[in-house]
Formats: structure tokens, C-alpha cells, sequence
């Protein structure tokens, strides 16, 4: 199944100057357990945005640049090629960044979205996404804690 895993504001901000805008240790913790032992799918700008490459998953970098091969990442220029890379019965995450989203969205089956309720400054924006032809399965609200600054809702939708 391709999956898009993001987490965004209700202004549909994802990050600024290349780094995620909240702390939200329980979105983490999801993130890790969902994408674990799978492949993720990324634009380099995030893949560099990594102090290091993520434990126990395969990366795959969507780039333009010719010779960018850093150690251990399958490297492709386009979106198609980083789906035709993933094996067909195993799960493949898109992470990220929006213009990686854009590209990937007509292709995805599954969105697990971390939703903040709030607005936030941004410079980078998920890309609308048409509610209309996805179903919500699953919902869970978290409320603010003395870990999360933010009240948040993990949401999954199917596509119709």
C-alpha cells in the first residue's frame, strides 16, 4: 500500500527553513512505529533534514541533482521510479516534503495524518487534498500535556 504520513496545522503548515515547527513526542513515537522495517519516500531536502538516516527503514531519495548518492539511500528523479523501487506487497511511506506530497498524492491508498489544532508561520505547505474522496476509519484526539504544547488528532483515511 502506498501511504502518505505527514503531520500538519490547520493552516496546512508542515515546517519552516527545513525543520519541523512543533514537538510532539507522541507523533514521534507514531511516526516510528508506523514506518518501522518499511520504506520511506522523500525529497532530499528532508532526507538531509535528518541529523542521520532512520533507523530500521529503507530510504528512498527523489532528487534532481545527477550525482547525489549519499551511503545507504536508494537514489531516483522521479516520483514513479521511487513507488517502481518499493516492493508491490509491502508498505511505502511518503514523507515528505510538500512538493514530494504534491507528486505523490494521485498514487496514494492510505493517509495517516498527525492533524495540530492550531495555525502556524510556515514556508512549506501540504497540498490541498480533496476530503471528499477519502473515508476517516480511525480517529484519535490528544489533549495538551506537559509533553505536547499542542492539542493534536491522529487521523487515517482510505481512499473512496
Amino acid at each position: 500500500m502506498k501511504i502518505l504520513i505527514a503531520a500538519t496545522s490547520l493552516n496546512n503548515a508542515l515546517g519552516k527553513d527545513n525543520k519541523i515547527i512543533w514537538h510532539l513526542p507522541d507523533d514521534y513515537k507514531r511516526f516510528k512505529e508506523l514506518t518501522s522495517g518499511h520504506y520511506i519516500i522523500m525529497g532530499r531536502k528532508t532526507f538531509e533534514s535528518f541529523p542521520k538516516p532512520l533507523p530500521n527503514r529503507t530510504h528512498v531519495v527523489i532528487t534532481r541533482q545527477e550525482k547525489y548518492n549519499p551511503e545507504g539511500c536508494i537514489v531516483v528523479n522521479s516520483i514513479e521510479e521511487a513507488f517502481a523501487v518499493c516492493p508491490k506487497n509491502e508498505d511505502a511511506f511518503l514523507i515528505g516534503g510538500a512538493e514530494i506530497y504534491e507528486l505523490g498524492l494521485p498514487y496514494i491508498d492510505k493517509i495517516e495524518l498527525t492533524l495540530i489544532n492550531e495555525n502556524f508561520e510556515a514556508d512549506a505547505f501540504m497540498p490541498k487534498i480533496d476530503f471528499s474522496k477519502w473515508e476517516l476509519i480511525q480517529e484519535e484526539f490528544h489533549a495538551k500535556d506537559e509533553k505536547h504544547a499542542h492539542e493534536f488528532s491522529f487521523q487515517t483515511f482510505l481512499k473512496r
